[in-house]
């Protein structure tokens, strides 16, 4: 179980803003991407969120290249190798995500993603403050 929070100052400190915050931007296919535009911008100004969160604008990245590709499938996410492979970098101090559903929609994904923040010290924002790190 994840500890969530609404308060930035229990979870995010100095390490984690000395890193990147990386903004993941996903619509699971390219019909919703066409018609349901107000789900991507929303998503693309989670960027605010970040700077919110105290990222300076320029230490925000969006990966977006998986517009119009299901979380649930095997389709190759290339931006969600991308995230991965930035965690395992140590390059990231915040991933944020509209919800954990455009993250990954199969254990095998979200449990890769979870196990990597933990072990790189990465928070997980989507509606709230998530530290793996912490019980």
């Amino acid at each position: 179980m994840l500890r969530a929070s609404n308060r930035p100052d229990e979870c995010v400190t100095a390490a984690h803003r000395g890193k990147l915050a990386y903004i993941y931007v996903r619509q699971s296919s390219l019909n919703q991407v066409r018609h349901h535009q107000e789900s991507t911008e929303l998503q693309y100004r989670l960027v605010d969120r970040a700077v919110a969160l105290g990222w300076p604008h320029e230490r925000v990245q969006v990966i977006d290249e998986d517009l119009g590709k299901s979380g649930a499938g095997t389709i190759e996410r290339m931006g969600f190798k991308k995230l991965i492979a930035e965690i395992g970098l140590g390059n990231a101090g915040l991933v944020i995500s509209l919800d954990a559903s455009r993250l990954a929609r199969n254990n095998r994904d979200w449990h890769q993603l979870l196990d990597l923040c933990s072990l790189f010290g990465v928070i997980i924002a989507g509606e709230r403050l998530y530290d793996p790190c912490l019980p």
